[in-house]
């Protein structure tokens, strides 16, 4: 390839994009795919499926509503029992208060089960919303639920059918003093929906009984520690241990969902997404070595700190990788920042590196920050120069974690 095409290739990849997102027009309408995939990614994850039943009034939807919020760094999704109710004929109607809402009959579970199972897949499902007004599930637009990584399934016989157990990777039975039941009941869902009051459920199935439901913290802590060690069993974090994720909080979360929405406008997720690059290279440089360091403060008093490490340099992968510029320099004052352009050939994978500026003093710099994608197979153009691994720090990289075990990355 000759210097001509090397710079127009530059010179069109410049424009204004983000984190390999051409952004044409208002809307995020057209975004590119990623150039690589990790394989793992291509093996669709199985979900962690909790049953939770309990009669009624029990307390499950508040032990479901804690176990989502202690797990605000997964996907959770809930699907209610109450959601897969036949709809009622008109003879049934007729004598509606006669009708046993707490039946096993009176749920559609084939219809339940075709949509666990879509989830299972990896597929998105529509859940009926049923209105117990007029005992229809077709009053109100149904519930888009998407593929997670924690399906909690919650109703008051759902571990009544063999197959839908089966399904389960944990029971949980939240149990409460009847009285206390009745008292809820009457309260809330008698007036509401007309249904009896008494309900009779077979415990013997659960894995977990629950006392007291909701006010249970330490049953429900526990039980989210539990999932947490289930789920981190396919954690990229354990197959790579190089790799060094941002904890998730809701705030990340939103913005993630702002990013990822077709409605949001330019200014809204370049802003955005600078607020979750500036977090992920200020976590980067959090994993680079520190010196020890005393310093006198203005009241005279002995301060003992820690010293940022010196002659930091970083290099930016074209195209991407330009967008996190900013937040390096922003966060490291003065720094040089150095460029290369990997090219990808045929359908192989095949991949060439055929432009790079780097500092000329890079293989001298004690610790090199490699910040950006890392996107290329066959090594790192820091170990041509005599870089060490051990001193390069990629973000934003989930391709750097294999082809540089040594080095450390930090994704969000």
């Amino acid at each position: 390839m000759d210097s001509k095409s090397v710079e127009d290739m530059i010179e069109g990849s410049s424009g204004f994009h983000f984190s390999g997102f051409h952004m044409d027009g208002s809307k995020l309408n057209n975004i590119e795919k990623p150039t690589t995939t990790l394989a793992i990614e291509n093996v669709h994850k199985q979900p962690f499926i909790i049953g939770v039943a309990g009669g009624a009034a029990s307390g499950k939807t508040t032990v479901c509503d804690m176990i989502i919020q202690q797990l605000h760094d997964q996907r959770v999704v809930l699907v209610n029992q109450d959601s897969f109710y036949h709809k009622l004929t008109e003879e049934e109607l007729a004598t509606v208060h006669e009708y046993n809402f707490d039946h096993p009959d009176s749920f559609d579970t084939e219809k339940l089960l075709d949509s666990m199972e879509n989830l299972r897949h990896g597929q998105a499902v529509d859940i009926p919303n049923y209105d117990f007004k007029s005992y229809k599930n077709s009053v109100f637009p149904a519930r888009r639920v998407n593929p997670s990584d924690v399906i909690i399934l919650e109703g008051i016989l759902i571990f009544h059918d063999p197959r839908v157990r089966e399904l389960m990777n944990m029971k949980i039975f939240v149990d409460t003093d009847a009285d206390v039941r009745l008292a809820r009941r009457i309260r809330r869902d008698t007036v509401e929906k007309g249904r009896d009051i008494g309900v009779v459920l077979d415990q013997k199935y659960a894995d977990i009984i629950i006392p007291r439901g909701g006010d249970n913290h330490v049953a429900i802590d526990l039980i989210v520690q539990h999932i947490r060690t289930k789920l981190g069993q396919h954690d990229l974090c354990k197959i790579y241990p190089n790799l060094y994720v941002i904890q998730s909080t809701f705030q990340i979360r939103g913005m993630h969902t702002l990013i990822r929405d077709s409605q949001t406008t330019k200014h809204d997720f370049v802003f955005y997404a600078d607020r979750l690059i500036r977090l992920v290279v200020e976590h980067g440089l959090g994993h680079l070595p520190f010196t020890e360091k005393q310093v006198i403060t203005p009241t005279g008093s002995v301060y003992t700190g820690v010293d940022f490490c010196k002659r930091l340099c970083g290099v930016s992968v074209i195209r991407s990788g330009e967008s996190m510029e900013n937040a390096l320099r922003a966060c490291c004052k003065g720094i040089k920042i150095g460029k290369i352009l990997i090219h990808r050939e045929g359908e192989d994978n095949g991949q060439q590196l055929i432009y790079e500026k780097l500092p000329q003093d890079i293989s001298e710099r004690q610790y090199s920050c490699q910040s950006y994608f890392i996107t290329y197979k066959k090594g790192c153009t820091g170990i041509q120069h005599h870089i060490s691994q051990s001193h390069i720090r990629t973000s934003g990289c989930t391709c750097g974690v294999q082809k540089l075990p040594k080095s450390k990355d930090c994704d969000i």
